[in-house]
């Protein structure tokens, strides 16, 4: 998928993916790859939150596609709506490089205790 990590912080998370090499056979950014790149930057946010000795595990994730992207970079910026003991959402919005909205997604991950090693 190629994302790089700019920033994470529990409140945020931004990272960035190349379209290239995450297309549909029309050339455009593939919609699961935006999903992917939502997922991967809220997910590391819900982990920052719940600490160190706790796990998240994604529940729920939605994305609105309102642009196509056919080549450069797309970068997401993860924003915490909720962060609670149980759960953490997180808006994922996810822009072209002319800073026009390509997708909208939300994701909620469940947050657990660690299991204990084997």
């Amino acid at each position: 998928m190629g994302i790089e990590y700019l920033e994470a912080s529990a409140e945020r998370v931004v990272g960035r993916m190349p379209v290239k090499g995450n297309t549909q056979p029309y050339g455009l950014l593939h919609g699961g790859a935006s999903c992917v790149l939502a997922e991967s930057l809220g997910s590391v946010g819900a982990a920052l939150h719940a600490g160190p000795d706790r796990i998240a595990v994604g529940v729920e994730i939605n994305a609105t596609h309102h642009r196509a992207a056919s080549d450069g970079h797309v970068t997401g910026v993860a924003t915490r709506l909720h962060g609670g003991r149980s759960l953490a959402t997180y808006e994922i919005v996810i822009t072209d490089e002319q800073d026009r909205r390509v997708c909208t997604a939300r994701l909620t991950c469940m947050l657990r205790d660690r299991p204990p090693a084997p």
